[in-house]
């Protein structure tokens, strides 16, 4: 339903006062202090484990394309947690919710969609990998070489910088209510579009063809390339041998269950299903616990990965003996 009172004027032309609320947890005020403290441990063992991946690797003179994308997975949760959870820690200090301008809300919007786009597309980069890893081993080396990886990671940034900039000039540009108070942690795209001034469904609509491109899309090819797999892996008759390739793909799987079965529950839906309480318990996952147990599924499932680390734990003991 609209507000009362909804601006007249572009909100274009009144963004360099403007500002929002963000209400956070404004309603659990005698769990404020826990929940601070979960969220900044959450938080910097989130970045230590994004961090200790991203040097593993590149410090590794070798590098495989699936050691790649990871490399460039594990630079976009950094990035997409220093974007949301520094403003969510700053609104369980202060009792009234946290203030953020106009160009801030907007600024942040845009970087969360295009770094959740990019992880999207760089999920289908990476089961196009294993594709393949398990269907094309012999040509493996010539179709993965290391100028087609980095094109691929390009494109993965450049598109999902390109939408999130539609789908966040779209949003901004709408009539919002005068309170400006978004009951959320963060400018998350259903949480400001509930704030729009209007009875129509049309600004939903670039949401709508941004979870096309950024979700579905990408979520039909991994599907797409799962099918492949499966198909190549009923054919091959040693067990042994279907377990080693299978095993090569479990970890993507869980990353790609974890990220889209939150991103389809909170963006594929109606306007009139928005729950506040509801969607920021289930941001809670996907912008703090999500990146979280990615450096641990990987570095727990995948083999090079493992094995870098201990080279650099082993470097670090001589280091210290020396």
């Amino acid at each position: 339903m609209p507000c009362e009172g909804c601006m007249e004027r572009d909100n274009m032309s009144t963004g360099a006062t403007m500002e929002f609320l963000l209400l956070g947890f404004s309603e659990l005020l005698c769990l404020r202090v826990l929940l601070f403290l979960i969220f900044l441990v959450v938080h910097l063992v989130t970045l230590v484990g994004n961090t200790m991946v991203f040097v593993a690797v590149v410090t590794e003179p070798s590098r495989p394309p699936m050691l790649f994308f990871l490399c460039q997975l594990s630079v976009i949760e950094l990035c997409y947690t220093l974007v949301i959870v520094p403003k969510a820690l700053l609104s369980l200090v202060v009792v009234d919710g946290s203030t953020i301008s106009f160009v801030g809300c907007a600024a942040q919007m845009h970087l969360f969609v295009a770094l959740g786009g990019a992880e999207c597309f760089l999920l289908v980069a990476m089961s196009y990998d294993r594709y393949v890893a398990i269907c094309q081993p012999l040509h493996y080396t010539a179709v993965m070489s290391e100028g087609f990886c980095l094109r691929l990671a390009v494109a993965c940034c450049l598109g999902a910088f390109a939408v999130a900039l539609g789908l966040t000039v779209a949003v901004f540009r709408l009539p919002f209510c005068p309170s400006h108070r978004i009951n959320h942690f963060f400018c998350d795209v259903p949480a400001v579009l509930h704030l729009a001034c209007t009875q129509s469904y049309a600004p939903e609509l670039p949401l709508l063809a941004a979870c096309v491109l950024l979700l579905l899309l990408p979520f039909l090819l991994i599907l797409t390339s799962y099918v492949h797999i499966a198909v190549a892996l009923f054919h091959v008759t040693s067990s042994v041998g279907r377990g080693k390739a299978f095993s090569t793909c479990v970890s993507h799987l869980a990353i790609t269950l974890l990220h889209y079965g939150c991103a389809i529950f909170i963006y594929i839906r109606p306007k009139s299903s928005y729950s506040p309480a509801r969607d920021k318990v289930v941001s809670l996952v996907y912008t703090n616990i999500t990146p979280l147990l990615y450096p641990f599924i990987y570095s727990l499932r995948n083999k090079e990965i493992k094995g870098i680390l201990r080279k650099m734990l082993r470097r670090k003991k001589i280091s210290q003996v020396n």
